[in-house]
């Protein structure tokens, strides 16, 4: 099931040039998910949050998106005057769920989402989205209930992308994608860094972002164990060396 958001504007998009995890905790009944978490995201930046299964990564990541609410702590976007349809305004959301409806194709997926977010260049946004994702032009005439988990997956990414958003979020981007298409996401990681976005992806594919990520963040059993940042790009060595100490 998908939950549509509340409609915004985004003739004017917010800018967001932080976001300031503090003392971040989640509780599941008696499971810890998180156990006070402090992170600092910037613009322009792409921060690898990396760590085993079970390590809170995804829980962390709906923190940040606003759909989870933390145990305690808090979660400051920019310079905390930023109203909740604001911030959401600001958010793309890759989540291990698609988030698209299965009877409409590709391009009536993206309308629909255009419309909820008040995109004004719809047609041409959408377009331009599917091309980036390498969605063939027969493919997006298609029900979506009809795609590959990689084609779900390129669709997603374009859903994400489609508002412009400052804070993007993606939950294992790479997975379902054949190497064009992860060539193609590494592509779009890296402009989303050089157009000043905060970028945070949760992957345990690290030679797909060997290159792109200057930020790593690593959890264990829901503690932030690492928390590195630099101004050059790591190495797939460095970011293995970062996730196994």
């Amino acid at each position: 099931m998908t939950v549509a958001p509340v409609a915004v504007r985004t003739d004017v998009r917010p800018t967001l040039e932080r976001v300031l995890v503090h003392g971040v905790t989640k509780l599941f009944g008696r499971q810890r998910a998180l156990a006070g978490v402090d992170l600092d995201l910037r613009a322009g930046r792409l921060c690898a949050l990396l760590g085993p299964n079970g390590a809170g990564k995804s829980t962390l990541l709906g923190i940040l998106s606003t759909l989870v609410r933390p145990t305690s702590g808090t979660v400051e976007y920019g310079d905390g005057t930023l109203s909740p349809p604001d911030v959401r305004r600001t958010i793309g959301l890759l989540a291990h769920e698609p988030l698209v409806y299965g009877e409409l194709t590709a391009v009536e997926n993206l309308h629909f989402w255009a419309g909820l977010y008040s995109v004004n260049d719809a047609s041409t946004r959408a377009a331009a989205l599917l091309d980036e994702v390498g969605l063939d032009a027969d493919a997006r005439l298609r029900p979506a209930r009809t795609f590959s988990r990689g084609m779900l997956q390129r669709l997603a990414l374009a859903r994400a992308l489609l508002h412009r958003p400052r804070l993007l979020l993606l939950d294992e981007p790479f997975t379902g994608l054949d190497r064009d298409g992860a060539a193609a996401l590494a592509r779009t990681l890296a402009a989303a860094r050089a157009d000043g976005q905060i970028v945070v992806v949760v992957t345990h594919d690290l030679e797909a972002i060997a290159g792109l990520c200057d930020h790593i963040a690593v959890l264990r059993r829901g503690k932030l164990t690492l928390d590195e940042a630099r101004t050059t790009p790591y190495s797939g060595t460095e970011l293995r060396d970062r996730a196994a100490g």
